[in-house]
């Protein structure tokens, strides 16, 4: 897949032309792996790269005035999953004020037209842009008239009776049901980023931990979990993690720590992606290392407990 940040002028991101989408994708949730499908199906059928048009960062941290939504993923998590999904372009522009204040009409003859060269466009049924999200699926239909691209919506995906979106993965995440989470996904809700060095109090503890820096200003998840480990060894691994900011030791930037069960090698370095199964407990914070030394060793009976089930 080949990823675009920016595009100079005269250039496209795709020629002779593409099937597109267009939309934040935070999580890849099952609504949007079926609008991907569907831009996959007619790409294929007009022999034509198939092409995402994301933003980073997201809409909501440049717009919002109050703290913005958690992100459910990184740029470079979004990415591996897109290659994942089979697209073969990720055109994804830094979202500024000036992209922010693009009319309707601009935003399709600037970025859609001479920036991408769309030959069709798939899009869900929620999908608004332009400034003030003014743009509709009419605007559309009508740039595609004027143009000459294609335009089909797709409805949205429902499941027990709720519709499948990124707010209702943040809420399933917010209350720590990892399970309801896991089903709106299609998948286990995982975050990834490379081992850094610590403080080493793990290891005193008799756990030491892979440390990960979570590089989002909100994240989706905090408190104690029982997690599945990839980039260990060949096949995931089991193990326990922290993701917080450590009250018992004044912690102050958050932090994901995974203790992953029977490993003593060196994972410095490493590029981990963590699958969160269960939700234990809150995070807490205790008298002194004695006491949380023993809650440890009670999360991770827990958590393997739960693992093994």
């Amino acid at each position: 897949m080949q990823v675009y940040r920016r595009i100079g002028p005269g250039g496209r991101a795709s020629r002779p032309g593409c099937v597109a989408t267009i939309g934040v994708f935070d999580g890849l949730h099952r609504g949007h792996l079926e609008v991907l499908r569907q831009v996959r199906a007619e790409a294929a059928r007009l022999a034509l790269p198939s092409l995402v048009f994301s933003f980073e960062p997201v809409p909501a941290e440049v717009l919002e005035s109050r703290v913005p939504p958690a992100r459910l993923m990184r740029f470079r998590e979004k990415a591996e999953a897109l290659r994942a999904a089979g697209i073969d372009r990720f055109y994804c522009p830094p979202f500024d004020q000036a992209l922010a204040t693009l009319s309707p009409a601009e935003f399709i003859e600037r970025l859609l037209v001479a920036t991408l060269g769309v030959r069709a466009l798939v899009i869900g049924d929620d999908f608004r842009f332009g400034h003030r999200r003014a743009g509709s699926f009419a605007d559309l239909e009508s740039g595609g008239r004027r143009f000459g691209f294609s335009v089909a919506r797709v409805a949205g995906v429902e499941l027990e009776g709720g519709r499948v979106s990124s707010t209702a993965v943040r809420a399933a995440l917010a209350a720590g049901e990892l399970d309801r989470a896991a089903a709106l996904l299609g998948r286990p809700y995982a975050m990834s980023g490379r081992v850094v060095g610590g403080q080493q109090l793990g290891r005193q503890l008799g756990f030491p931990t892979a440390n990960i820096r979570l590089a989002r200003r909100r994240c989706a998840v905090d408190g104690i979990f029982a997690v599945r480990v990839h980039g260990v060894g060949p096949v995931p691994v089991a193990g326990v993690a922290s993701l917080g900011t450590r009250p018992t030791v004044a912690g102050q930037e958050p932090l994901l720590e995974v203790h992953v069960f029977d490993y003593s090698g060196d994972l410095y370095g490493r590029r981990l992606t963590v699958d969160f199964i269960a939700r234990l407990r809150p995070e807490a914070r205790f008298p002194d290392l004695d006491a949380l030394r023993r809650q440890m060793e009670l999360d991770a009976a827990e958590a393997r407990r739960v693992l093994a089930a």
